[in-house]
């Protein structure tokens, strides 16, 4: 485990946390108003390698092999010039800093962090962190890495759990849930909605599944899967046959056979390693979920479906009424594909190019 320190003086900043990996909503931005939750577990901090915040550099101000130095390989608006490898906290596992009231420039419910640093050190007013807590954003707090450091202290250093104990733990994420407000265009309360973890999922892997597609049809397996992948997937590739097939695998599922190209795996939650198999499936291109979303795939939960007469049976449990579905189809998180698409070397395509350049119709077809 660490703590985190002012390297200005030395004061502590944290409570003892141990490293994740960093999940793939962390620069999520979604929906209007919405009122998103702590991004970090309470006692975890995980490591972010792009830079994030301004001072901002436009794409036009950046020389080709700069960009691809730093791994971005398609045109983006802006990229910023910040220092990398904020480790990012929840904000109630700081300790030994105040707010910076100055640096909220740009916030609407809260805070931002487009101002800049706008935490200090409580011991000697070094400008250490930056929260954000704004609406439409997950609420966490990065550590400045040019301004903490980072000191191993005593305890209890547990190894990461297996595959199997992860598959058997079953932590999942549900596809739906309740979004609370702070009002705009969906009002004041809370509506029913996907999952802005899924969406956020979605466009990670999407942009992962075209790679591997390699311009060809691909065809995934039915249900959930389907629901959150094939028309995406009809959409943005060419029509025809399906000539490449993609399939769940991971810990616990059987083993996939070798006419699979593509395998949709978990990644684990600590290690950030995605799951690899072993045996006749292993040149099958990875597509990387969290695992939470991994978990709810190989096993959905439908609802129990409502007795035309009668009495439920005593062994039969159910939310009655169930809850509402989300309103509209499923769309993948548009700027999680974009941020995820623009750091894979195959976007130098031109297929893959005229995607990512098309983003806007896209967005209008309802796909994101």
């Amino acid at each position: 485990m660490f703590v985190f320190v002012c390297a200005g003086c030395g004061a502590a900043l944290t409570t003892p946390l141990s490293q994740v990996s960093l999940p793939v909503h962390a620069r999520q931005r979604y929906g209007n108003g919405a009122r998103l939750p702590v991004l970090m577990e309470p006692g975890t901090f995980a490591v972010d390698p792009d830079p994030w915040g301004g001072p901002w550099r436009m794409w036009d101000e950046i020389a080709p092999d700069e960009a691809e130095a730093r791994g971005i390989y398609a045109p983006v608006h802006a990229l910023s010039d910040s220092t990398p490898g904020a480790s990012v906290i929840a904000p109630g596992d700081t300790r030994g800093t105040r707010l910076i009231p100055e640096k909220r420039d740009g916030a609407c419910c809260g805070l931002d962090g487009a101002d800049g640093p706008n935490m200090a050190c409580e011991t000697c007013g070094l400008p250490v962190a930056t929260r954000v807590d704004d609406c439409s954003l997950w609420q966490q707090v990065r550590l400045s890495p040019d301004a903490v450091r980072r000191v191993p202290v005593d305890g209890v250093h547990a190894a990461p759990l297996s595959w199997t104990e992860l598959a058997e733990r079953g932590e999942e994420t549900p596809p739906f849930e309740p979004i609370a407000t702070w009002g705009g265009r969906s009002g004041s309360g809370p509506y029913w909605s996907w999952s802005p973890q899924w969406e956020a999922a979605a466009g990670h892997a999407l942009a992962h599944l075209l790679v591997a597609s390699q311009g060809q049809p691909v065809r995934v397996p039915g249900g959930p899967v389907a629901d959150v992948f094939q028309r995406a997937l009809d959409a943005l590739l060419p029509a025809g046959p399906p000539t490449r097939r993609a399939v769940l695998a991971g810990p616990g599922q059987p083993s996939p056979d070798a006419g699979a190209d593509i395998l949709l795996v978990p990644v684990h939650p600590r290690t950030g390693r995605t799951w690899a198999p072993a045996g006749p499936a292993a040149p099958a291109h990875p597509v990387p979920l969290p695992l939470g979303v991994w978990l709810w795939l190989v096993s959905p939960r439908p609802y129990p479906p409502v007795p035309a007469s009668g009495r439920m049976p005593e062994d039969v449990l159910r939310e009655d009424p169930p809850p509402p579905l989300p309103r509209h189809s499923f769309r993948a998180d548009r700027e999680t594909f974009r941020h995820t698409l623009v750091r894979l070397p195959a976007v130098r395509s031109p297929w893959l190019r005229t995607i990512l350049d098309d983003l806007p119709r896209g967005t209008a077809a309802g796909l994101f």
